[in-house]
């Protein structure tokens, strides 16, 4: 049981990280990351839970969304700019796997639908 907290702790920290870059790099989303740091300090322990709630990168990043309330339109806008240029890089990489191309369009389709109905706007 206890390495399995331990292994969340360096999971969250890995994705604290990568929210923290995303946060500052355009490129890099920071949602995604945040998210996973969420949810792992979340099943690690209850201190490192409350200080992850309390920053200024949960706060600005996932309170709203947490919350229920939904993502702003920027943050929405910035998901799928980001995804829809990685994922064209994935498209163009597979021009000789067909098979490939259509389920990498399936799925960024699916992610386009989804947060542009699926996730409520807040400002």
């Amino acid at each position: 049981m206890k390495v399995k907290k331990v292994i969340y702790v360096i999971v969250g920290c890995i994705g604290l990280g990568l929210g923290a870059l995303g946060a500052v790099l355009p490129l890099l989303p920071a949602f995604p990351f945040l998210m996973l740091a969420a949810f792992c300090f979340a099943r690690s322990s209850e201190k490192l839970d409350s200080w992850f709630r309390s920053t200024k990168l949960y706060k600005n990043n996932l309170e709203s969304f947490v919350q229920g309330r939904g993502m702003t339109k920027k943050t929405k806008v910035k998901i799928m700019i980001t995804v829809t240029v990685l994922m064209s890089v994935g498209f163009v990489m597979m021009g000789r796997v067909p098979v490939g191309r259509i389920v990498l369009a399936c799925v960024w389709v699916f992610h386009i639908i989804y947060f542009a109905f699926g996730v409520k706007n807040c400002e």
